[in-house]
């Protein structure tokens, strides 16, 4: 990912984006289940690395299925530096997806953050390990009590969105949100004027301004706001 669009990224809310999105026909772009787990203070936005779990059948979700090739331990091994590893746990809270010492080794490798609609276990390690992580709580249980893994870098389901590798994943204090990679610079372009317009309401506001008119902005007020502060 571009660094100067990935900057542009972290300037500008998930809230922001999921509105812009919304008024170019794109509803369902926010990650149910993704909310801030530890070290989340920051906004993240990167590249999407997907992981992909189903629910478990006996012959394949077993310890064994740990030292297959085609585990969530080869997955690690192929994740590049600056992404953000998107995993679809189909929303199981009663199993971790993740454990301290697969954290541990992410964060070495250089992932940027760990975005699930599923939960961690080792609560202690993994908080220790200091990886950026999004999801909806923790679980003692390894997954395999309830989930098989089955493979990396294809479409996922996660938090009820659809997330396909390269999408661009941005994470903030009121979740994820993902924009498919073909749009990524028309919608940050357009989010970036959405929160400089925000902000000058929001001025507005304070000095007494009435809402109808001005949130959302009509032709008179965007006239205004236009000649205030030359912006488009």
């Amino acid at each position: 990912m571009d660094q100067a669009l990935r900057e542009k990224f972290e300037g500008v809310a998930v809230a922001t984006l999921t509105t812009v999105m919304l008024k170019r026909g794109l509803r369902t772009t926010w990650l149910k289940g993704t909310m801030p787990y530890c070290f989340a203070e920051k906004r993240v936005a990167g590249p999407a690395f997907t992981m992909r779990f189903v629910p478990a059948r006996e012959d394949l979700a077993t310890p064994e299925a740990w030292k297959s090739p085609n585990s969530t331990r080869a997955a690690i091994e192929a994740m590049p530096e600056g992404c953000v590893c998107v995993i679809d746990a189909r929303g199981c809270d009663t199993a971790g997806v993740m454990g301290d010492i697969l954290v541990a080794r992410m964060r070495k490798r250089g992932v940027l953050a760990l975005v699930t609609d599923g939960v961690m276990r080792d609560s202690a390690g993994v908080k220790a390990a200091r990886l950026p992580i999004w999801c909806n709580g923790t679980a003692a249980p390894a997954a395999v009590h309830q989930m098989a893994f089955v493979g990396w870098q294809e479409p996922i389901g996660c938090g009820g969105t659809a997330v396909f590798p390269d999408d661009i994943i941005v994470s903030d204090d009121d979740g994820a949100v993902v924009v498919p990679k073909a749009i990524a610079e028309e919608i940050i372009e357009a989010a970036i004027e959405q929160e400089k317009l925000e902000a000058w309401i929001v001025g507005e506001v304070e000095k007494g301004v009435a809402l109808p008119g001005l949130y959302p902005a009509n032709e008179e007020t965007l006239a205004r706001y236009r000649a205030e502060t030359g912006n488009k």
